[in-house]
């Protein structure tokens, strides 16, 4: 099995209004940093290695856990605006100032709301199975998530069935991500609190319902955008990925036909190859 980089960079921690927030810094120097944006109870070591390895070959990456999770102190937001408004003074904290930014479910809903509120702390977008919110006419998520997604401690079959099409092939290339992503995390033992998950619901359902989401705002997204899902995705429709395409110009859409909510880390070096071209 592979070593990857991300499987020991060291943790760093930042002072910010919101509390001492945890990050890591780690690839090359060139180019502008891109900042990751996590899913709804995701941390640090929740990150698949194979897939920023791709990224941190050619850029400068810097994940973090948000206020209240993961190795963060401090109060986690229950709105998508006051997430948003916390990668903010993360940035202010490492004084940087425009970067490239890739949100992954929830993430997405955050670098959206982030492009809008703060575009000139945005040169480019990535929203990675994720919606703007209140899209006319979306499927919705499979009624089977919330039995998978709210379980107290998740096992492999609850990601396999949240991030993964019932394929052999994609169970394969999932069980192969969930392994790698082990490497820190069941040292770890990482997860978001019952706090911390229950004010990302509060957010989560807040923004899909359309109040205070980006649905109505997307012909104002001055940054280049590109938009990506797994076809199959049961928790954020890849309806929601062409409706985006349709709404905003100066944006592109990948979809991957045999892949669901985990796309990227079932397609790491296909789909970081992609990041790559796009930011570049």
């Amino acid at each position: 099995m592979s070593n990857y980089l991300f499987d020991s960079v060291e943790t760093h921690y930042t002072d910010t209004p919101h509390g001492k927030l945890a990050y890591r810094d780690f690839g090359s120097r060139t180019g502008k940093p891109i900042v990751l944006l996590h899913r709804f109870r995701g941390t640090l070591d929740h990150w698949d290695p194979a897939f920023l390895e791709v990224l941190a070959a050619e850029r400068r990456v810097i994940a973090f856990d948000s206020a209240g999770v993961g190795y963060s102190e401090g109060r986690t937001a229950d709105t998508i605006r006051g997430m948003a408004e916390i990668v903010v003074s993360f940035l202010d904290a490492l004084e940087l100032g425009q970067v490239d930014v890739l949100g992954w479910s929830m993430g997405g809903f955050i670098g959206l709301d982030l492009a809008l509120e703060h575009a000139d702390r945005v040169s480019a977008l990535v929203v990675a199975g994720s919606g703007p919110g209140g899209v006319p006419d979306n499927p919705g998520p499979d009624p089977r998530v919330p039995e998978h997604a709210l379980r107290e401690t998740n096992v492999d079959e609850d990601f396999l069935f949240l991030f993964h099409p019932e394929t052999e092939e994609a169970r394969a290339a999932g069980l192969a991500s969930l392994r790698r992503i082990d490497r820190r995390l069941a040292a770890s033992g990482q997860d978001a609190s019952p706090e911390a998950r229950a004010a990302q619901m509060s957010a989560i359902l807040q923004w899909n319902n359309g109040t205070n989401s980006a649905w109505g705002r997307l012909s104002e997204l001055s940054v280049p955008a590109l938009f990506a899902n797994g076809a199959h995705d049961v928790m954020e429709h890849a309806y929601q990925t062409y409706a985006m395409a349709r709404a905003v110009p100066n944006s592109k859409t990948i979809l991957y036909g045999d892949a669901g909510h985990g796309f990227l880390f079932q397609h790491p070096e296909d789909f970081g190859a992609q990041v790559l071209h796009f930011f570049a």
